[in-house]
């Protein structure tokens, strides 16, 4: 059971507990749904990235959703999702010079910036659904 009683506002129980501040649920929801779609990397690579994180941040709701498919990995998601393993592994914000070096020879500075938002936005979503108990039941 959540930490705090859901609002009325919102679709998801993750933003219904954003929700009791409409205004941050929409603006989160907005920059969620921005960095989750198609961008400059697919949306196929960041949803294994974020079921990998998934496993380590300590959200129940999100670990629901899945594991990492193993079975989907090209060469570039599994850069991508080995780099959001050892940000996992290294303390917050200290990762190591050659996890760049490795992304740099498979993606150009622009998907480096989009796949280090994307991995910073959402371990915060992951920590909010673990600070606020967020289990996976309505999923």
């Amino acid at each position: 059971m959540a930490r705090i009683i859901q609002s009325n506002f919102g679709k998801t129980p993750f933003q219904k507990l954003l929700g009791h501040n409409t205004k941050v649920m929409e603006a989160w929801s907005d920059l969620g749904e921005v960095l989750e779609q198609d961008g400059l990397l697919s949306s196929k690579l960041k949803e294994q990235v974020r079921r990998t994180l998934a496993q380590s941040n300590g959200c129940e709701y999100c670990k629901a959703k899945g594991k990492p498919e193993l079975d989907a990995f090209d060469e570039r998601t599994s850069v991508a999702v080995g780099f959001a393993e050892v940000f996992l592994n290294y303390p917050k914000g200290m990762v190591p010079d050659f996890a760049f070096e490795i992304l740099n020879d498979y993606f150009p500075e622009n998907e480096i910036s989009e796949l280090c938002a994307f991995i910073s936005f959402t371990t915060a979503q992951q920590y909010f659904g673990a600070l606020m108990k967020l289990e996976p039941n309505g999923l």
